[in-house]
């Protein structure tokens, strides 16, 4: 019987759809940990905030560095070299909340190390995938983030119950481990790479070989819709991290739900992302395709659909006191959040397919930036609502936390309508 063999590609993109589940199992499974291991210590709302908030610090700063440094040596050597140190971060750091100075060292070099993660696997997927094949296999990648976050979220808090919050760290540090060994075995670069040479970056667009000096820098930082993308990019990852890093703190403190006895609940906030996401995406190209909708209105609308109807159910949260109803709301803000990436998220592609690495670097900075303010702004509203004698199990400690990204998601989706358009504005 003959064996099925599958392109290199397809390898390819399976093992980054791996590598970003893999990641955000860390990303929620972090939360958890240390969220368990923080309450127990008695640690502090505005702490716990300052500690989760550090990742994106480093995160923030290793997005063009490592765009560059993919460009320059590859981004197959520089994913690997990556995934190798923030997996033995996790496997050689205790997770003490007392040591404050070694956690934050710790959570700045995996933020700094995962920065390299995305600049790296478009590199790679650039190389690999033909023009034809990029729309679903960038969706496919991007959704390994949420199937993982509801992996993570799923299984890690009855790990944490039955052998401690350092248990996740062993977790994380073995599944790490494993990823970088199958990318060692199975990747590989193109037999035509198009890597550049000698350290002198270029890149092909329409016209032949370009160099980073002939880049608009000017234009992109002064044009519009390049702002309606940096604006709906930051909102969405305000609201994405914030219910990341501190949903477990409200199941636990403001609904005294344990994340243990959920059950499988607790990871559809995630999984619905994981499907809407993809939806988004079939939705789009059905309605561009078959020409029922211009590409700008079918940005819009799919942006404006998934970022109000999340801004609502944002608002709704705080209102509902079970954990089901919480899990309902999280549900639908998440999943239309990822509806609307089908706007905002491929619109760089619409606007500059020459540059969309570029402008995805700005946008995606803007995004960490979001990670910074909203998770510790998180943790000292919290911190104000303890000094001003509100309980956190009261609704009033925490509608603040999620009406700003309600509000962010109205505000920067009337952005998006007023300026985004889906015509090509960079040659």
């Amino acid at each position: 019987m003959k064996s099925i063999s599958l392109p290199k590609r397809y390898v390819i993109v399976m093992l980054t759809f791996i590598c970003t589940c893999v990641c955000y199992i860390e990303r929620v499974g972090f939360s958890i940990a240390y969220t368990a291991a923080a309450d127990a210590a008695g640690v502090d709302q505005s702490s716990k905030g300052m500690i989760l908030s550090t990742f994106y610090y480093g995160y923030a700063c290793s997005q063009v560095p490592g765009g560059w440094i993919a460009q320059k040596i590859g981004g197959r050597r520089v994913l690997l070299f990556s995934f190798l140190l923030w997996s033995l971060t996790c496997a050689f750091v205790p997770l003490d909340p007392n040591r404050v100075t070694v956690l934050v060292i710790a959570r700045l070099l995996v933020g700094v190390a995962q920065g390299f993660i995305f600049p790296s696997i478009h590199t790679v997927l650039a190389q690999w995938v033909p023009p034809h094949e990029r729309s679903r296999s960038i969706s496919l990648m991007t959704s390994g983030m949420y199937f993982g976050a509801a992996a993570g979220m799923l299984m890690l808090p009855n790990l944490v119950k039955l052998r401690g919050p350092q248990s996740v760290f062993v977790v994380e540090a073995i599944l790490g481990a494993i990823w970088s060994l199958l990318w060692f075995m199975y990747a590989s670069d193109p037999p035509r790479s198009d890597l550049p040479i000698k350290g002198k970056q270029k890149t092909k667009g329409e016209n032949g070989v370009r160099t980073m000096q002939n880049i608009p820098w000017k234009r992109i930082v002064l044009s519009w819709p390049i702002w309606a993308i940096v604006a709906n990019n930051f909102t969405f990852h305000y609201a994405l991290y914030v219910l990341m890093n501190w949903l477990p703190t409200y199941f636990e403190m403001g609904l005294n739900s344990s994340l243990q006895e959920m059950g499988s609940t607790k990871m559809m906030p995630y999984l619905n992302m994981f499907i809407f996401s993809n939806i988004g995406g079939v939705i789009a190209d059905h309605l561009i395709t078959r020409r029922i909708l211009t590409v700008t209105n079918t940005r819009k609308v799919l942006n404006t659909v998934g970022f109000v109807v999340a801004s609502f159910a944002l608002m709704a949260l705080p209102l509902f006191r079970t954990a089901d109803g919480v899990v309902l709301c999280a549900s639908v803000a998440l999943g239309f959040l990822a509806l609307g990436r089908a706007g905002f998220a491929v619109n760089h592609m619409d606007v500059a397919p020459r540059y969309a690495g570029i402008v995805m670097g700005v946008s995606n900075t803007a995004g960490t930036l979001a990670g910074i303010v909203g998770v510790d702004l998180t943790g000292r509203l919290l911190e104000a609502a303890k000094n001003a004698r509100l309980d956190l199990t009261s609704p009033d400690s925490w509608r603040a936390v999620f009406q700003i990204p309600a509000w962010l998601c109205i505000f920067s989706s009337f952005v998006f309508l007023l300026l985004s358009t889906g015509e090509k504005i960079f040659d």
